[in-house]
């Protein structure tokens, strides 16, 4: 098998691993590039099995290191301003009425806020289960942990989404 028949069907994958491990779009691209750099220089020594859970171990560690260089430099750089370069538009389905369209661009950033404020262990876990829907061998594979505790990671995620749903319907 070559190299683009074993990596290639799993791009978006890794971006949507990738994107959600950094949280930045561009960087998250950037990411997934140094993966598949990583595994083009890698691919002589892969034996076979999941190609996706072997890409997407390497895209978690090639975001794990930009993480790591990113908080070094941070932390050698002081910003002056607290703005966010992330704005996204968000134009609504005009199949929808308005108060449709609302209420579902307030239920998924309420779901991407819950995301985000989940440790990273917990939330890279629960983003290769519900959505690249690989099996727990296959995550604990990518995550370099038991199977055990992979479900616990899941287990524990779910509450905290859980809990932050019911705060969520309770507050409105």
């Amino acid at each position: 098998m070559s190299f683009e028949q074993t990596v290639l069907p799993h791009l978006d994958a890794a971006y949507n691993l990738a994107r959600w491990l950094v949280r930045d779009p561009a960087l998250a691209e950037d990411v997934v590039q140094d993966a598949a750099l990583r595994a083009l220089g890698y691919f002589r020594s892969y034996r076979g099995g999941s190609a996706r859970a072997w890409f997407l171990q390497i895209v978690r560690n090639a975001a794990l290191t930009r993480l790591a260089e990113r908080q070094a430099s941070a932390a050698r750089e002081v910003r002056l301003d607290g703005a966010t370069e992330d704005a996204v538009l968000a134009v609504a389905d005009p199949a929808e009425g308005p108060e449709a369209a609302l209420g579902m661009r307030q239920d998924a950033a309420a779901l991407d806020q819950a995301l985000a404020a989940l440790p990273q262990d917990l939330r890279e876990c629960l983003v290769l289960r519900e959505l690249e829907e690989l099996s727990y061998k296959e995550i604990a594979r990518i995550v370099g942990v038991p199977v055990g505790t992979v479900m616990s990671r899941l287990w524990r995620a779910r509450q905290v989404l859980m809990r932050t749903r019911e705060t969520v319907t309770h507050d409105t």
